[in-house]
């Protein structure tokens, strides 16, 4: 059967969309807020760009986007320090003046002058005084003088820390390091509050939203969200018509009476993999406990019932930590099913293949440790001029060292070569799944390949630039085509079953990789709508992530086709082996519409975004997308392996049901119950009053507030439990307890357990 169609769809829409990213990134990156030196009315030095630079390090070597957020991007405990400096000044301002004219404080003022004083202040904050030739901004004196108080405040918020924070003390008590971050604070702001030059909107196209100097949502903003709206209806009519018009073919042939994989003897590279999973469960087991610590953060500060734990394991680690383990147990558990399926698609184990597979898991073991015990020394403050290599750079899901972040490139590199070598005799020859082979390696060397993005800034690069390669890693690599790659996998799974036939699998991958990445490539600019972007980002990232929804609106199809692949028949009862695994892929579709599509487009559009970026809404989608649809693909993948490396035997499934459904209505509860009102009003107050007052101590530390994020126990329980019967489960293969001795078929019990001690030994 001839592909031709789809291979050509699929190139295009690659080829057509890396040109936009690339052209319109090329231009954000040139066009991004100056790092100017900033002088004073009399032409005194404040402090110079690279102090602005330096300070920027200084926030990124204490936690950076881990400990409050800059442009909305980062934690959700401490301020938004852009939005917190810009109400701060301009309050500081209005102040001043108000006591020059005789009053207390600005609200002492009668409306009149108090319009006077808003009018000054709008023309003081978004005047752009910066000079080209001489790389300059002049401030007024009373600007000056506010960046003194500011910097006095910031240096006591960091030096003796804030329990509403979440910042333990000493968080930072150099003084040279104190005056650099208040610099970068205040131009993190002043890039918010100030015009571009030639232009009527900020450098951060109006965000955050504040009042008192006139930023609301530009009219851009408005519209590419209204057109947005409209994209999406049209493309979820076209896809829908598309699939209507489809002749419906027959997706299997009769089942095979028997597990295919019975007749199958892993190599010894699979069985190699094994280890892999076990390990899977233990970060998965210490990604867990490190968010319990970060959710506690939120209503003791620095204390876990009443002990100190910050002074160990502040806030700033535990959530790095939190996010990093995430994507360490996600990708391993995709990696190792790469590892396991080479041989099995190409029936091919190369000499050296089992060497390579362990030589790469002690890779993986040196990574994980190394970077979460850099980070930890880093936000410490006790890697010196070293913590950018070794520590924490300090960018959300790339926070490890640049050292651990090479030589995972690195493992990468390696992981791919084994795939190769796994995968040629398989692609050299004709055969019917060639095609899906292609796609299989295409999708396996974009994983290296994006990753190295991560690789594309420096220590001193301009946070724009950060920003706009970091989302490359973030949406492209783990978002992106790890999911292309997963659905490949899925695809050779049931078909190695005899599950689907080969031919509707390689069609099905085509086609929802080529509409995928249709919208997913451009859609990563609704990351950048705000962070030091040109306005035709707020264009694009609108339309091409309304997109990115469109294919979620069949994936009830999707759902229904792998429950009904769970179901066994007459002749074919085997097929319940492979329940739990494949109703691990039925959640992931159920997440895939719930948290990607619907509370992923909650929050993507600009006029939405605008006002919840930063905001608790971001982790409604965040878990309900990163846990509910990667995780559980991660588990079900890991579940199959299990279960294909042995078929012959019988599991005891009790604690995998409790655990399935545990951890699925846990994770409802968590979002239902705590995270989506806390967003909801956090929301509200944003567009009521500001960002800064959604972000502020006085909102979040209110007593309504504390009640919500305590309404989240309740969730955190289940999944918790879900996730120790899951652990359990995986822990009784190996020694016994999960299978069921009396009605194993095939090799016995006893036979197949010793293998699992030799595989995990490495042997």
């Amino acid at each position: 059967m001839s592909y031709k169609r789809y291979w050509v769809a699929l190139a295009i829409v690659i080829i057509g969309s890396f040109a936009v990213l690339g052209g319109v990134g090329r231009k954000m990156i040139s066009e991004a807020p100056p790092i100017p030196d900033v002088y004073n009315a009399e032409g005194q030095l404040l402090f110079t760009g690279s102090s602005i630079t330096d300070g920027q390090g200084v926030w990124q070597s204490i936690g950076g986007q881990e400990i409050g957020t800059v442009w909305g991007h980062g934690a959700y405990v401490a301020p938004d320090w852009s939005a917190d400096w810009l109400h701060r000044e301009s309050e500081i301002l209005l102040n001043t003046w108000a006591v020059r004219a005789g009053a207390s404080n600005f609200e002492a003022l009668g409306p009149d002058q108090q319009a006077i004083f808003k009018a000054r202040l709008i023309r003081e904050m978004r005047t752009n005084t910066y000079d080209v030739s001489r790389n300059r901004v002049t401030l007024s004196d009373d600007r000056a003088a506010a960046f003194e108080q500011l910097r006095a405040y910031y240096t006591d918020v960091f030096a003796t820390g804030r329990s509403a924070y979440a910042i333990p003390s000493g968080a930072l008590t150099n003084a040279a390091k104190q005056r650099q971050l208040a610099a970068f604070f205040w131009w993190t702001s002043w890039a918010c509050s100030t015009d571009r030059l030639g232009s009527e909107t900020t450098y951060t196209n109006n965000w955050p939203h504040e009042p008192l100097i006139g930023n609301v949502p530009t009219s851009g903003a408005v519209l590419w969200s209204v057109l947005s709206f409209v994209g999406l209806l049209a493309g979820i009519g076209g896809l829908v018509w598309w699939y209507a018009s489809q002749e419906k073919e027959l997706v299997h042939g009769p089942y095979p009476e028997s597990d295919p994989f019975l007749v199958f003897k892993p190599t010894p590279s699979q069985r190699a993999t094994l280890k892999y999973f076990y390990v899977v469960v233990i970060l998965w087991g210490v990604q867990i406990l490190m968010g319990v610590l970060t959710a506690h953060y939120g209503v003791e500060g620095q204390a876990f019932f009443g002990f100190p734990l910050a002074k160990y394991l502040p806030y700033a680690v535990t959530r790095t930590w939190h996010l990093q383990i995430a994507i360490f147990w996600i990708a391993t558990s995709w990696l190792a099913t790469g590892l396991y399926v080479g041989p099995a698609v190409s029936g091919h184990e190369p000499k050296y293949q089992r060497l390579g597979v362990n030589a790469l898991f002690g890779a993986l073991i040196l990574v994980v440790g190394g970077s979460l015990a850099g980070e930890w020394m880093g936000i410490q403050q006790r890697l010196g001029n070293m913590w950018f290599w070794f520590g924490s750079q300090g960018y959300e899901y790339v926070d490890l060292g640049r050292f651990w972040q090479i030589l995972l490139f690195v493992g990468l590199v390696l992981w791919l070569v084994l795939m190769i070598a796994a995968l040629k005799p398989a692609l050299v020859r004709k055969s019917e799944d060639r095609a899906l082979l292609t796609l299989f390696l295409i999708s396996s060397i974009a994983i290296p390949l994006f990753y190295s993005a991560g690789l594309m800034y420096g220590q001193r690069s301009h946070l724009v630039t950060a920003e706009y390669w970091r989302w490359w890693v973030v949406h492209l690599w783990v978002e992106g085509f790890f999911e292309v790659f997963a659905t490949v996998v899925i695809g050779f799974l049931f078909t190695r079953l005899k599950l689907i036939e080969i031919r509707t699998a390689t069609k099905a991958a085509l086609f929802s990789t080529t509409i995928f990445l249709s919208g997913g490539i451009i859609g990563t600019f609704h990351h950048l709508y705000f962070a030091g972007a040109t306005p035709a980002v707020i264009g694009l990232g609108a339309i091409f992530s309304a997109f990115e929804v469109v294919p979620l609106t069949l994936i009830g199809y999707e759902a229904w086709e792998n429950i009904r692949l769970a179901q066994p028949t007459r002749k074919s009862q085997w097929i319940a082996n492979y329940k739990w695994p494949i109703y691990f892929f039925v959640a992931v579709a159920f997440w895939n519409l719930v948290g990607a599509g619907l509370f992923g487009f909650l929050i993507n559009p600009p006029i939405s975004l605008y006002y919840v970026q930063g905001l608790n809404l971001t982790p409604v989608h965040g878990h309900t997308a990163l846990f509910g649809v990667y995780g559980m693909l991660g588990l079900g993948l890991t579940l199959f392996c299990l279960r294909a490396l042995n078929p012959g035997r019988k599991w005891k499934e009790t604690p995998l049901k409790l655990s399935f459904w545990s951890l699925n209505f846990g994770l409802i509860f968590m979002v239902i119950l705590s995270m989506l009102p806390v967003g909801l009003l956090q929301a509200w107050a944003s567009i009521e009053h500001g960002t800064w007052y959604a972000r502020s101590s006085e909102f979040m530390q209110s007593s309504s507030m504390q009640t919500l994020r305590w309404m989240r126990v309740p969730g955190d329980i289940l999944f918790a439990i879900g996730a120790a019967l899951f652990a359990w489960f995986v822990l009784g293969l190996l020694t016994g307890h999960s299978i069921d001795s009396n009605s194993t078929t095939g090799r016995s019990t006893q036979v197949e357990v010793e293998e699992q001690e030799v595989a995990l030994a490495g042997r």
